[in-house]
């Protein structure tokens, strides 16, 4: 969600190339007009940006923009649609001024009454699922003149510039988007890099230049046609046919050591590693008769053996994570393997037993099939077994689609579910804040009032970020002793392409959001 800050994370989020060689790019003008075909399994939930807090980002960062944001390189928001600065020495006042002459990409303004009207109706819709949570410092919104448009905040919020940042606050026009309902044509109106010509829901989005920006994206590429696939299998082998140029998100950790391998049906690929600030957890329903209680979470704690886990069934394109802050992020720490140290049936059992629990204990673990990559279903096999061989607990484990299994989480239908969580801005707010308090992401209560009334308001009101590490690990410390959430790991990030395809290592931005724009195509290899 929000934060993004001064931290050095820039090293943390470096683009390794894994391949090496020579190029003759064609000039500027030349490769700014080829296409490209990019596929992914990471499709739009949402066409809308007043619905969607989700995988829908990837779209709306190439055709909204917001009023500042993070190019490549950045890790502090910066101008995008406008220039923007607290104006008090609080961080209640957040003023913004447009660049003159902005448009929508149907001809009409984007004026400072536009900003307003894209913001605060995400306010009134109030999406279940949506990001409204994100807006929860703002107060109110006025508009000076054309132009300029005033933030006033509930309370000092140095993270709130980063919400701004994230594709969640893209501008929309009030003639296309109404203040009380989600847009229902299907199509899409904003003011970004691209326009989208059409779209198939599932299938595919195509994406023109659009002739009316005027933003920081430097269009390497003439268009970008972005395929949505099911799976990873097919995708993969459009890209050996070069039906496709490239590929991000979706990649199982089998086919990243295929293409690392360099096969001969690979030599025409290359791929790029980064490091991402993506990871993955289990949440514990507190509603739940059996896993509210505390022995029982803390049992599963103390059993699961991560190391096994991501060598099992991610192979080296995954690490160990023993705190919600990833590595990389302010704050981070291994406070789960301090507390719970090496995995231990003993301690479990211990644990159980002191508290009168009877032994085995039965969950069922729900997960979501298409969501999170195809390596997902092993996942929870793996953790199933090793919580069965303990023989404190019979696990059961179920998926569903990510439709029908966002509505059951968010109806308390399930006793444990597995989620993931690419931030909104690499800050541990934003590994914190969304999961915490009685109302959060997960709808799934997680009282905490340390977290929730102290650390957090704590921690907002420092405008350097890198001085909010002790407040954060002390949020971990807690979260580690009540286990609410449990980290699992904390992945990477891939970008596979053909080989006379540039821009990979600059094409995901610190949200882990893929830039188009940075894509070009070479003349030759």
């Amino acid at each position: 969600m929000f934060n993004r800050t001064s931290l050095q994370i820039t090293a943390a989020l470096a683009s390794i190339s894994l391949v090496s060689g020579c190029s003759l790019f064609a000039s500027d003008e030349e490769e700014g007009e080829k296409k490209l075909v990019v596929g992914t399994t990471s499709s739009p939930t949402s066409l809308d940006p007043a619905a969607a807090w989700d995988n829908s980002w990837e779209l709306y960062r190439n055709v909204f923009q917001t009023l500042v944001a993070f190019p490549t390189g950045s890790t502090t928001p910066q101008p995008d649609a406008a220039d923007c600065k607290f104006t008090d020495t609080s961080s209640r006042v957040f003023e913004c001024t447009l660049r003159d002459g902005l448009k929508f990409s149907n001809g009409h303004a984007l004026d400072a009454k536009a900003v307003a009207h894209s913001i605060e109706r995400i306010r009134k819709i109030d999406q279940k699922g949506g990001p409204n949570g994100l807006l929860g410092s703002l107060d109110k919104i006025e508009t000076v003149g054309k132009n300029t448009v005033v933030f006033k905040l509930k309370e000092s919020d140095a993270t709130f510039p980063f919400v701004l940042a994230t594709p969640a606050m893209s501008l929309v026009d009030p003639a296309e988007y109404p203040m009380d309902q989600l847009r229902k044509d299907g199509k899409l109106t904003g003011s970004g890099p691209y326009v989208l010509d059409s779209y198939t829901q599932q299938k595919e989005a195509v994406l023109s230049k659009n002739p009316s920006y005027k933003g920081f994206a430097d269009r390497k590429n003439g268009g970008v046609t972005i395929k949505y696939f099911g799976e990873s299998e097919p995708m993969v082998t459009a890209l050996k046919k070069k039906e496709i140029d490239a590929i991000y998100r979706g990649l199982t950790a089998e086919e990243v050591i295929e293409l690392q391998e360099k096969g001969k049906e690979n030599e025409h690929l290359q791929l790029i590693e980064t490091t991402g600030a993506d990871i993955r957890y289990l949440v514990f329903n507190s509603a739940d008769p059996v896993a509210r209680k505390t022995p029982v979470r803390k049992a599963i704690a103390q059993l699961i053996d991560r190391d096994e886990l991501v060598g099992k069934v991610y192979q080296g394109t995954a690490e160990p994570l023993y705190s919600m802050v990833p590595k990389g992020i302010a704050g981070h720490t291994t406070m789960f393997f301090d507390r719970y140290g090496d995995p231990d049936v003993g301690k479990a059992r211990k644990l159980l037993r002191q508290a009168g629990i009877d032994e085995p204990v039965e969950l069922t673990f729900w997960y979501a099939t298409d969501r999170y990559g195809s390596g997902t279903a092993a996942e929870f096999a793996e953790i199933k077994r090793q919580l069965d061989e303990s023989g404190l607990f019979k696990i059961t484990v179920k998926g569903k689609k990510w439709e029908d299994f966002q509505k059951g989480y968010q109806n308390g239908e399930y006793q444990v579910f597995g989620r993931g969580w690419f931030p909104d801005f690499p800050d541990p707010d934003n590994f914190v804040a969304p999961f915490v308090g009685k109302e959060n992401v997960l709808r799934t209560p997680y009282v905490s009032p340390r977290i929730t009334e102290t650390l957090l308001p704590q921690s907002r009101k420092q405008s350097d970020r890198s001085a909010v590490t002790k407040d954060f690990e002390s949020a971990q410390e807690i979260m580690a002793s009540d286990v609410q959430l449990l980290p699992l790991w904390q992945g990477k990030l891939y970008v596979a392409a053909s080989e006379d395809v540039s821009g990979g290592e600059s094409a995901l931005d610190p949200q882990t959001v893929m830039q188009m724009w940075e894509l070009g195509k070479k003349t030759s290899w």
